[in-house]
């Protein structure tokens, strides 16, 4: 018969297999939100979980949102709806940015980053109708970010921003609505 464990182990790993959704990050998640840690290598491109979530609050055009897998929060990400703040400019759909976007290094390469955007895809169709595009910027030497955005359906626009911290940014778009008016330029449909 085997002894138990010294010390207790850790809750096993959410797996592919547990549902994805994303909820608003309240005063139960945030301890786990703040737990979040990303690879060295990340680290200049996302920064602190717990400092993005600080920042998300004290901001009213923004909302702190936690991805969970199952009931274990696996990522946070900021939705920021002063759209201007994204790119340095406005957009001529309304618009919301993905900012902070982070899923935890020990639930990488398990389809939680995919499957959070369409998360998050939905959760902004349902709850704010009227924004027509999901705007981020990418680190151009990000290529692992840049390809996981466009395998979740973001198109890079071509257009670069020079206002990041961390260097210049591509500026990539996921279409929410249907455009306006189907006959002007579409800044997904017509990306490069």
């Amino acid at each position: 018969m085997s002894s138990p464990p010294a010390f207790p182990t850790a809750p096993p790993p959410a797996t592919a297999d547990a549902p994805v959704r994303v909820v608003a990050v309240d005063a139960a998640l945030a301890p786990a939100v703040r737990a979040l840690q990303v690879a060295p290598e990340q680290w200049p491109f996302v920064g602190d979980a717990s400092a993005n979530l600080d920042q998300a609050w004290a901001d009213p055009a923004s909302e702190a949102m936690a991805i969970l897998a199952g009931e274990r929060v696996v990522g946070f990400y900021r939705l920021d709806f002063a759209t201007a703040a994204i790119a340095g400019r406005a957009f001529a759909e309304p618009s919301v940015g993905l900012r902070s976007y982070v899923i935890d290094r020990d639930a990488q390469g398990r389809g939680y980053g995919r499957a959070a955007i369409a998360a998050c895809r939905d959760d902004v169709r349902r709850r704010h109708p009227q924004r027509r595009l999901l705007a981020l910027t990418v680190n151009v030497r990000n290529a692992a970010a840049i390809a996981a955005y466009r395998k979740a359906g973001f198109a890079d626009t071509g257009e670069l921003y020079l206002g990041g911290n961390a260097g210049p940014q591509h500026l990539m778009l996921l279409r929410l609505q249907p455009a306006a008016d189907p006959s002007s330029p579409d800044p997904v449909r017509d990306a490069p």
